[in-house]
């Protein structure tokens, strides 16, 4: 739906049959070829070939599955989680449970019926003798009579399936509660303290007197035998995440008795107090200065106009819109998620846990990608103090589905885009995020291809050119989880490539500023640190080109020194040449060096006209990066997927995931260890799957303030057809041009294909976009 304050489109055409130009390079319009377009139209309905096997479970199976959870018969003793505590049983999450590929493809590609769908329970089991995070499966649904309820273990090889120690869970409200008197106590024995030091004091999340903020950071545990919480302190306010105060207080929380958990102790001016009363002397002998104070003025780091900057010239008009004028050239069945663009079709699905994802991806009929999904988000800072030093984040833990909220049209998406909402399963209802998901086609900003033949005595210049219009249907969502906004974009070319793009803005989770620690970021503000991090985004692309029969090819560059005998004076001489072969076994790897190997996965089975093997080739994009840090504590076994630019590995319906949601809290022993992925398979003309990073190395800059841009902050990657086809898939399209000069009479001859030169306006009133409220089913 168009924002209220898009008011028309106004489309000029001249006509573009064969004839002679002035001016080749413009074309004079006469206000009578003017002519109103309405911009309003939905996208043309297409029926999907087969139901939608993948869609998320509905609003109805999510209230079944919660009452069937909870009936007495389950014995699984659930108390409701508005009224639980630490030692309760109690439901955390409900989601969608991935779909084995084996049924699908049956389903799909024969006669099989769709597969059933399932369930995805997350319980918290407190109230066990041995407390733990069970992760369940219930199904087939709808609920019925032959709905059974059974632990979620296959997918997970970290040794206990679907169940993690307590002390690894989630850090949810009960565990903060839990610790919150522990809290309260600790800051409130120094408020003396951090009132001289800060300005600031806690006596409790809810006491009047509070007047900055705690926020904790993770993981909580290494193994899931103990847990500790590191709190940080920031003045409150809409940029607080960059007013961090230069105090932070460790607990020890190990297990359920919250009567156990005990101070672990303080860290300031980067000394560590194991006590109130160590802090106290070095406060009272002077050995606690505060350098650069912080501010709590944040007017300075709010993303709004700043009128002592002034005022561009001609910035009062409205900016270049990219707009769909000649219509939706897509088409869309919304009850099944299904679209059809260009020779495109594909399937849409969502998670609360991993957010949108795609499947059955086709061009021109044929199979290229079964399943295109985010595995994982997450981000590792370093610093010289408790929160940078230790933080590694797991977004998918936050369920990044969940986060993905209405879109701003215009601006985060073009007007006239195509809406679609974002539903995910909260407890016992579904909510609903109006506008969570927008299509559009749009302009690339250059020809998929052109060129220019001839000039000699031609009095234009040229024989003949031809260029071809380049345009891509975009699925675009944005993520906020927490300080970042992650906007994940999904465009397919008409070239019949792919590119896949991750853009980050938001706040910088920044640091006290120290003079003396420069090498951990820039500083951004008074009292102000950058914290420099990685972002690293790992994705699957289960690749089936045509059939699941594939291969993953390494062509290496290399260079030799040889001899020709047309060249004897040369004697031997350096030379390029190319080395192709299969990759044998399953392996993580990097992009070359220089970019000197090209990596494309092929149907060794399937030959083009010219007997090469069909296939798609990946092309590494901007900022393609890996996590840094291999042995840190706090990700060394739970974040082997991001630990290099790809890999790849035989594909097994009991390892969907490269990595859990649950992890983060688990860095020494991971509920999914992607490690274990390797054993040695063939990836030869197997079924297999390729794992992909995107991301930034986060050099934090003063440009990050107020946010960081999404136009430095971006990551890319491009499947392209690598003798796919038997040429450019650019014959078919009509939007195109062929102008022939006459060298003779220097007449100009155009062909259209039938299609004319637009020019369009568009009038827009002051924008006021309309924002709906968070629904819930």
């Amino acid at each position: 739906m168009l924002a209220e304050s898009l008011v028309a489109a106004l489309l000029a055409i001249a006509p573009v049959s064969a004839r002679p130009e002035p001016d080749l390079w413009r074309r004079a319009v006469s206000a009578a070829d003017v002519r109103t377009c309405a911009l309003t139209d939905e996208a043309p309905h297409v029926k999907a070939p087969k139901a939608n096997a993948w869609a998320p479970i509905s609003p109805q199976d999510v209230k079944d599955v919660w009452k069937f959870v909870h009936a007495p018969e389950r014995a699984l003793n659930l108390t409701d989680p508005a009224n639980a505590t630490l030692t309760d049983n109690y439901v955390f999450l409900v989601d969608t449970l991935y779909l084995n590929k084996t049924q699908v493809l049956s389903y799909i590609d024969g006669d099989a019926a769709q597969p059933p769908k399932y369930a995805r329970v997350v319980i918290f089991e407190g109230g066990k003798e041995e407390p733990v995070s069970q992760e369940y499966m219930v199904g087939p649904l709808p609920v019925g009579a032959e709905t059974t309820i059974a632990p979620y273990d296959y997918p997970f090889n970290g040794g206990l399936g679907g169940k993690i120690p307590y002390d690894g869970r989630y850090m949810d409200g009960k565990r903060t509660a839990g610790y919150q008197p522990l809290l309260k106590q600790a800051m409130t024995d120094v408020a003396d303290i951090t009132k001289a030091l800060f300005n600031g004091t806690y006596y409790g999340a809810s006491d009047p007197r509070t007047d900055i903020v705690a926020a904790n950071t993770g993981p909580h545990s290494l193994d899931g035998s103990q847990s500790w919480i590191t709190i940080m302190f920031r003045y409150p306010g809409a940029a607080s995440y960059v007013t961090p105060i230069d105090f932070y207080i460790i607990l020890d929380i190990t297990g359920t008795d919250i009567s156990k958990y005990t101070l672990r102790g303080y860290v300031t001016n980067t000394k560590f107090f194991k006590t109130a009363d160590e802090l106290r002397k070095a406060f009272e002998a002077g050995e606690i200065i505060s350098e650069f104070p912080q501010t709590r003025d944040q007017e300075w780091a709010l993303l709004k106009a700043v009128p002592e900057m002034g005022v561009r010239d001609l910035d009062d008009r409205i900016a270049p819109q990219s707009i769909e004028i000649g219509g939706k050239r897509y088409k869309l069945d919304r009850e099944n998620q299904y679209v059809e663009f260009m020779g495109w079709s594909f399937y849409m699905s969502f998670t609360r846990i991993l957010g949108l994802m795609f499947y059955d991806i086709k061009f021109k009929g044929e199979r290229i990608i079964y399943e295109l999904s985010l595995q994982e988000a997450a981000a590792q800072y370093a610093g010289n103090q408790p929160k940078a030093a230790n933080t590694v984040y797991h977004d998918t833990y936050f369920s990044i589905g969940s986060t993905s909220a209405t879109l701003i049209e215009g601006f985060d998406c073009p007007f006239g885009a195509t809406m679609l909402n974002v539903t995910y399963p909260a407890n016992d209802v579904t909510d609903v995020h109006p506008q969570g998901i927008c299509l559009f086609e749009s302009d690339s900003g250059y020809p998929v291809a052109r060129h220019r033949y001839g000039s000699g005595g031609n009095p234009n210049g040229f024989s003949n050119i031809a260029a071809v219009k380049s345009s891509a249907l975009h699925a675009r969502t944005i993520a906020t989880i927490g300080n970042y906004d992650y906007l994940f974009d999904y465009a397919f070319h008409v070239d019949g490539s792919i590119e896949i793009e991750v853009r980050a803005s938001g706040y910088l989770q920044s640091s006290p500023y120290y003079k003396d620690q420069t090498n951990f970021g820039a500083r951004v503000g008074l009292g102000t640190q950058g914290s420099f991090h990685d972002h690293i985004l790992s994705w699957k692309a289960d690749f089936d080109i045509i059939s699941t029969k594939n291969s993953l090819q390494r062509t290496d560059l290399i260079v030799v020194n040889q001899t020709q005998p047309w060249f004897p004076e040369l004697g031997e001489f350096e030379q390029m040449e190319l080395k192709a072969y299969n990759m044998e076994k399953e392996q993580q790897f990097n992009w070359a060096q220089n970019g000197q190997s090209m990596f494309c996965v092929v149907n060794d089975e399937e030959k083009n006209s010219w007997g090469v093997s069909r296939g798609y080739r990946l092309v590494p994009g901007r900022s393609n990066v890996h996590l840094s840090t291999h042995n840190s504590p706090f990700s060394k076994h739970s974040s082997h997927i991001l630990k290099s630019h790809l890999a790849v590995t035989q594909h097994h319906d009991n390892e969907p995931y490269g990595n859990s949601w649950q992890n983060v809290n688990l860095p020494l022993k991971p509920q999914q260890d992607f490690s274990k992925l390797f054993n040695d398979e063939s990836v030869d003309g197997e079924d297999i799957v390729v794992w992909f990073n995107l991301g930034m190395h986060h050099y934090t800059r003063s440009e990050d303030i107020p946010v960081t841009l999404y136009s430095e902050a971006v990551s890319s990657i491009v499947f392209a057809p690598q003798n796919f086809h038997d040429r450019a898939q650019e014959g078919d399209l009509q939007n195109r041009r062929w102008i022939t000069s006459n060298a003779t009479t220097g007449e100009i001859t155009y062909e259209d294909q039938g299609l004319q030169l637009p020019t369009c306006k568009v009038v827009l009133e002051e924008p006021a976009t309309k924002i709906l409220p968070w629904l819930t089913i």
